[in-house]
């Protein structure tokens, strides 16, 4: 199920979604969703229950925390970087897990910083290749990360052969997506599908 909104909406969603209304509410304060639960009589046996993603999805926002997978592009606004590095913050803040891979600038950077002023225990970052094969200024800012995930059996591939492999990786270990991109973005793209392919919750934030 993809999404595609505001960048103030999508702070506001994916905030609603893991049941925070406020920066800084209380993270052990519960959250209630009432889920209708149909007698066997209502069940047609033969047929997909076509509430079964509906359920798992309800099951999915109530649980305490979750490991949100953050990825977009390089180049973006300074306001939109400042929305995500707000949000990470929040979801760290708040007990939740973020995802998301290296980056100098842009979305990567945002959600690292975000992450790291909330809570770093909670971040974790994949590379798409080794630290040394980064950008110095890269390297720079993975410094201190307590949880970097590298992969030197990509360091011969192409770094956009290796940054899919790694995008995925990131979707996989998330429960849910947020993803900011322009229309133009094959390796993103390809995440969004591989995301909904894999019944990820995905909130899209076009730049264009």
């Amino acid at each position: 199920m993809t999404e595609h909104s505001s960048p103030e909406a999508v702070v506001q969603k994916a905030l609603a979604a893991i049941g925070i209304n406020n920066l800084f509410d209380d993270p052990k304060q519960e959250q209630t969703i009432l889920v209708p639960i149909l007698s066997n009589d209502d069940i047609d046996q033969d047929t997909p229950d076509p509430n079964d993603d509906l359920a798992a999805e309800l099951s999915m926002l109530q649980q305490k925390s979750k490991a949100i997978a953050i990825i977009g592009s390089r180049n973006i606004p300074l306001p939109h970087q400042q929305i995500i590095e707000m949000l990470a913050f929040s979801l760290t803040h708040n007990g939740n897990q973020i995802i998301t891979s290296g980056g100098s600038s842009g979305t990567n950077a945002a959600a690292i910083r975000g992450a790291m002023k909330g809570n770093p225990e909670l971040l974790r970052v994949i590379l798409p290749q080794t630290i040394g094969q980064q950008p110095s200024d890269v390297q720079d800012q993975l410094i201190g990360i307590p949880n970097i995930v590298e992969h030197p059996e990509w360091s011969m591939m192409k770094l956009a052969d290796a940054s899919r492999l790694c995008n995925r990786e990131i979707v996989d270990e998330g429960q849910q997506l947020i993803i900011l991109l322009s229309h133009d973005s094959p390796t993103l793209h390809t995440a969004i599908d591989y995301a909904n392919e894999n019944h990820k919750l995905v909130t899209c934030l076009y730049l264009d």
